[in-house]
């Protein structure tokens, strides 16, 4: 695209769009360096519910401090001459790269690096009481190597404040979410059961979707339409596709209760991968 300003930023590209949204590449005068600048539009009162999305996702962001999880980095408005704000801009960390739906299978052992580096980053946002509640290849850019972070902190959700809304993604979502609004660290684990599963085989489990606020199948009905990862994939480690069965398990109680039970797996599963292959693989 045609190089334009923004103010003090230079923009470099579009990222992405939305409805109510669009990702820029951009350039800060100010330090030369580059940013993602996500701009929110704010038209008319029925959009105040996108600035206060825009304000939890900055928040949310200043409580972490993780290589693998995006930073954001301010939060600045823009107000109209008699009204409220009219657009907000949230300054976020520049990750060059590609969101992990839009990227080829990955060789097994880096796979799972990548793998283990999420959970890693998801065990830091568990630690300080975040719940990511989003997790899904769309919501993680991959640059290259082992190079991976978590991105969108939207639908985040903040242990002990108020929640009135099902949250996630109908194709990740856990099914006590659905059923009962639950977030929690399990669900997180289910959610990314169900990324690992589509970044391994390149196809979605079965969905727990909401149909008229009751789930579209029962617990039975999921274990029978579930294919097994390595039916799929017979190249996946017997270890990685146990994990995650468990991930996705429905009843929630019989999933690994904590995300340093999935770092660990994973960080061991790595090793035993890494151990079969020339080192210089995972950094190309």
């Amino acid at each position: 695209m045609a190089i334009a300003k923004i103010g003090k930023f230079t923009v470099l590209d579009t990222l992405g769009n939305g409805a109510h949204s669009s990702i820029l590449h951009i350039r800060r005068a100010e330090d030369e360096k580059e940013y993602a600048l996500k701009l929110v539009d704010i038209e008319d009162a029925d959009d105040v519910k996108f600035l206060e999305q825009a304000k939890h996702e900055f928040r949310v962001g200043q409580m972490f401090n993780h290589p693998n999880l995006v930073k954001i980095h301010c939060l600045e408005t823009e107000g109209g001459w008699f009204s409220g704000p009219k657009k907000a801009k949230l300054l976020i960390e520049y990750v060059p790269g590609k969101t992990m739906d839009k990227i080829p299978l990955l060789r097994m052992a880096k796979l799972i690096r990548v793998f283990e580096r999420i959970a890693d980053a998801l065990m830091h946002m568990h630690k300080n009481g975040v719940y990511h509640a989003d997790m899904k290849p769309n919501n993680l850019i991959y640059e290259r190597g082992i190079r991976v972070k978590v991105l969108d902190y939207g639908l985040a959700w903040i242990k002990g404040e108020p929640k009135n809304r099902i949250q996630g993604t109908p194709e990740y979502i856990a099914p006590e979410t659905v059923e009962h609004k639950l977030v929690n660290e399990r669900t997180d684990i289910y959610n990314f059961g169900a990324t690992m599963y589509r970044l391994t085989t390149l196809q979605l489990p079965p969905s727990w979707g909401p149909s008229e606020d009751k789930l579209t199948m029962t617990s039975q009905e999921f274990k029978k339409t579930l294919k097994p990862v390595r039916s799929i994939n017979p190249v996946v480690p017997e270890g990685l596709a146990e994990l995650i069965q468990q991930c996705l398990r429905p009843n929630a109680n019989k999933r690994p209760e904590r995300m340093s039970h999935i770092q660990g797996t994973l960080d061991q599963l790595a090793d035993e991968a890494a151990a079969k292959i020339d080192p210089d693989e995972l950094e190309s």
